[in-house]
């Protein structure tokens, strides 16, 4: 419990901070029970006087440093956990901090490279963006004598440490929540905890960022209308990364796009069937293709930077996706409901007619509006929502596919409103169900079957022995019956003693804490 002490007292600063920024003042007392809803009543106290302006949580995130913003960032692509209107409020979240010091960033990338910077790079210029992990300058190298303009992004000093710190309080709140809630056993805190903590691991080494772009380079290689920038290897390290620079025109940037006379609607067309063909084709996606981090090159093809946050699918997945958005198209909604079933993600004891009433009820409103007026992400949505009244646990890799459609479909229709989305997806959705689920598709998914039979055959003998050791394990603890010593009964007997009694101190301090923020409050 001493090892406790730390995070609750972290914890505590952060509770006051939303407090003061008024986070608790959106939250519905009849949804709390009656001691949460005193404490809500306590905290309503030391709310910061004055108009509110902007959402709340993300002026409280924003002031609690990298780790809650990145936090926030991470949540607003989990609906199934903070709920659709917090979702929504978080996706205002940005990314944005004040750069460090253009000496430390040359300090840190010198060292990261180990040789002096001016046997790198011809000219390191200032920060033009600044996020809560890294920030990227733009810098030229010398190549065959030429100068090459480059971006150089470098992570900012002591920014692992800061998160390790913080990711440990959200993991202690995790373990505290799942041990006493079931719904957030349901919702499976920790897991949600564990994959941000993955994802925040990999953007902050820069040479996972880099193969990703690798990666993608490859998948993308022969797509007419995407690419993605080059990656200098040899000026990339865990904490630079090194690639070309991108000198197209933002999609948020409308006014350089009106002067250039872009093909608008084309544009949106080239956006929803890049994104659709990532997904459904590759299994790897970019997960935050928002307006900024995309641009349009000379060529007429879309440019994507920052691949910090990357989506997979697998087979499973993607088939999934496709047979769902084939089955909502042919209004088979049996179908539908037995994909779920099928894919494990809806438990067996449910019924599939129940399931395929309920996937009716969002279905056949689509049939009676003009295909303008279909979201894609919307029908995901809605999806995703009727699916938690059956028990479908959460699956990460499709709520941020669901939330990044909803930010691609949302580019798309800036450009051209009455966009159609179906119309658009048809040949790319078509081309990957004719390959996969059609007469090709299947006799190929039958070669893969074989040879997944033919290595478990392999692995037969192994198996087979080690479940003949697991049997007489388990016959002499029938027989003789599982012992505990003296001594470890004893142990037990005093740790669980201490927890008792270090949980009464810590409440008494969280309540003391309160109680002296309240007073301190109204002394002001």
């Amino acid at each position: 419990m001493i090892s406790s002490i730390p995070h609750i007292s972290r914890l505590i600063r952060a509770a006051f901070v939303f407090a003061r920024e008024g986070v608790f003042g959106s939250v519905d007392p009849t949804l709390v029970p009656p001691p949460g809803q005193l404490a809500l009543k306590l905290a309503r106290l030391v709310e910061r006087r004055g108009p509110k302006h902007g959402p709340r949580l993300t002026r409280a995130l924003t002031r609690m440093g990298p780790a809650y913003l990145k936090l926030g960032q991470f949540l607003a692509t989990r609906p199934d956990v903070v709920g659709v209107v917090m979702a929504r409020d978080l996706e205002s979240l940005q990314d944005r901090l004040p750069p460090f010091s253009q000496a430390e960033a040359e300090a840190a990338i010198a060292s990261s490279l180990e040789r002096p910077l001016k046997d790198v790079f011809a000219s390191l210029g200032p920060p033009v963006a600044a996020a809560s992990i890294a920030q990227v300058h733009r810098g030229e190298v010398l190549r065959d004598g030429i100068r090459k303009s480059v971006a150089v992004k470098v992570l900012r000093p002591n920014v692992a440490s800061r998160f390790r710190r913080d990711l440990s309080d959200f993991f202690y709140v995790a373990h505290k929540a799942e041990t006493y809630s079931s719904e957030a056993r349901r919702l499976r805190l920790i897991e949600v905890i564990n994959t941000m903590s993955r994802s925040v691991a990999m953007e902050m080494d820069l040479r996972l960022e880099a193969a990703a772009m690798s990666e993608m380079a490859e998948n993308t290689g022969d797509d007419p209308d995407f690419r993605v920038p080059t990656v200098d290897w040899d000026r990339t390290t865990h904490n630079v990364l090194t690639m070309e620079w991108i000198d197209g025109i933002a999609l948020n940037d409308h006014k350089r796009l009106a002067e250039a006379q872009v093909d608008l609607p084309d544009l949106g067309r080239k956006v929803i069937q890049s994104f659709l063909r990532h997904a459904l084709r590759d299994g790897f996606f970019h997960a935050d293709m928002h307006p900024g981090n995309l641009f349009l090159d000379d060529a007429g093809r879309l440019v994507a930077v920052d691949f910090g946050i990357m989506g997979r699918l697998g087979m499973k997945e993607r088939r999934f996706l496709a047979e769902i958005l084939l089955g909502f198209i042919t209004r088979d909604y049996r179908r539908v409901a037995e994909v779920h079933f099928e894919a494990g993600y809806v438990p067996a004891h449910h019924s599939v007619e129940n399931f395929a009433q309920a996937i009716r009820a969002i279905g056949e409103p689509i049939h009676n509006r003009t295909a303008e007026e279909i979201s894609m992400a919307r029908l995901l949505t809605l999806l995703l929502e009727v699916t938690g009244l059956f028990d479908m646990t959460t699956r990460p890799e499709l709520i941020l596919l669901q939330k990044t459609m909803v930010v691609v479909e949302g580019v798309a229709r800036a450009f051209d409103p009455k966009l159609d989305i179906w119309k658009v997806a048809d040949p790319v959705v078509r081309e990957w169900i004719e390959r996969n689920l059609g007469p090709i598709g299947r006799v190929q998914g039958a070669l893969s079957g074989t040879g997944e039979l033919a290595r478990v055959l392999m692995r037969l003998p192994d198996i087979a022995q080690r479940s003949v050791v697991v049997l007489e394990q388990l016959e002499t603890m029938t027989r003789e019956g599982l012992r505990l010593s003296p001594e470890s009964i004893a142990a037990m007997g005093r740790s669980e003693g201490r927890k008792n009694r270090w949980r009464t101190v810590a409440l008494w301090i969280i309540a003391a804490t309160f109680i002296g923020i309240l007073i301190a409050v109204r002394n002001l």
